[in-house]
């Protein structure tokens, strides 16, 4: 793939709370969430009004024999700050689906 200087790549495992930093994870863990999909990483930045597009069988570097697939996201900031949005973002939306999963349901 040839470098695009208008696109950052962003790949699951850079939220990944369950991964060192030497194996990919470029959040702090306190932003981090366990086992992060790349369905959930794009609804994320569609949230944040991120331009972005979805390579679903990418397969990132540091693990070879898994295809987490990427995102392209236009770059409107640093990657730094645009992986930590999308980190904040990510939180926020596992906390609405674990909120709406342990909602009590009314019965009439």
């Amino acid at each position: 793939m040839m470098r695009q200087q208008d696109k950052i790549i962003i790949w699951p495992a850079y939220f990944d709370s369950a991964k060192a930093r030497k194996d990919g994870r470029r959040v702090p863990k306190s932003l981090g969430v366990p086992q992060p999909r790349i369905a959930e990483i794009k609804i994320a930045a569609d949230r944040l009004h991120l331009q972005n597009e979805l390579v679903a069988d990418a397969t990132y570097s540091k693990m070879p024999g898994s295809k987490s697939g990427m995102l392209l996201v236009k770059k409107k900031e640093s990657k730094e700050k645009t992986i930590k949005s999308i980190a904040t973002q990510l939180q926020k939306l596992r906390a609405d689906s674990a909120a709406a999963t342990a909602a009590p349901v009314k019965k009439s």
